[in-house]
């Protein structure tokens, strides 16, 4: 069979069929190469992802590097708007003191150009006053007034006017009486004898004249009918002024 076939491939020139020969690697050889050939494809791909981005306009370079300004632009947009909040909050305080302290101002020049037009009424008050003066040692008071401070309190004011030329000091003490009805019953408060915490209030000191103000209790509900007041000096049980105010 062997003779025949090697006849049969020399009649029809048909070559023996050769046998391939493979070269053996060991993994040494082919795990380095494996890792070279991925590394390859990987590059090859990276590459090419980018080269296609850059062939679409987009540059990731470019992008990072504009996204890495923008952070540090919002940075420092965010802390001048720390810094900018800060003044705002300390031009808010400043501004309402400032308002707090033009009230403030304002209340006062209005308190003291009220107390500036009293001062200049009684000071013209007091100079018809002194001009129209009798004899020396003339005592009158004038401007009694008493409105109801509180359901159980009265406040009163009065001036004293020492008429003359006087060389030396006044001294005495006023004397109120208070006459109200309480509880449908007339009732009488003399003062300072029925409430001694009003007797500082009530002494006199004085030269040419004296303002004299303050309030006195009555019993919650009263109404007050009538207010007398009198001059005493001390020492002397006879008054050298008395005035009345009767009330509606």
């Amino acid at each position: 069979m062997r003779g025949l076939g090697r006849r049969l491939r020399q009649t029809f020139g048909i070559s023996a069929p050769r046998m391939a020969v493979r070269t053996h690697l060991s993994w040494k050889w082919k795990l380095p190469a494996l890792i070279a050939l991925l590394l390859v494809i990987a590059g090859m791909w990276w590459w090419g992802f980018d080269f296609g981005q850059l062939l679409g306009g987009f540059n990731r370079k470019e992008i990072d590097a504009r996204i890495d300004r923008l952070e540090s632009e919002r940075a420092t947009l965010s802390a001048e708007n720390a810094q900018l909040r800060d003044r705002q909050s300390s031009l808010e305080s400043d501004l309402k003191m400032a308002q707090c302290a033009q009230a403030s101002l304002s209340r006062q020049a209005l308190d003291l150009q009220s107390e500036n037009s009293q001062i200049k009424e009684e000071l013209a008050f007091l100079q018809k006053l002194f001009s129209d003066t009798g004899k020396e040692g003339t005592f009158t008071i004038q401007r009694l007034t008493a409105e109801r401070e509180r359901d159980d309190a009265y406040h009163f004011s009065l001036l004293v006017v020492r008429g003359g030329n006087p060389r030396e000091d006044f001294s005495g003490q006023l004397s109120l009486q208070a006459s109200m009805v309480s509880d449908g019953r007339p009732l009488t408060l003399n003062l300072p004898q029925d409430d001694a915490a009003t007797a500082p209030t009530l002494m006199l000191k004085f030269k040419y004249y004296q303002r004299v103000e303050g309030s006195f209790r009555i019993p919650p509900g009263s109404q007050l009918k009538s207010l007398q007041a009198r001059v005493l000096e001390t020492g002397h049980s006879t008054p050298k002024a008395t005035r009345n105010l009767t009330l509606s």
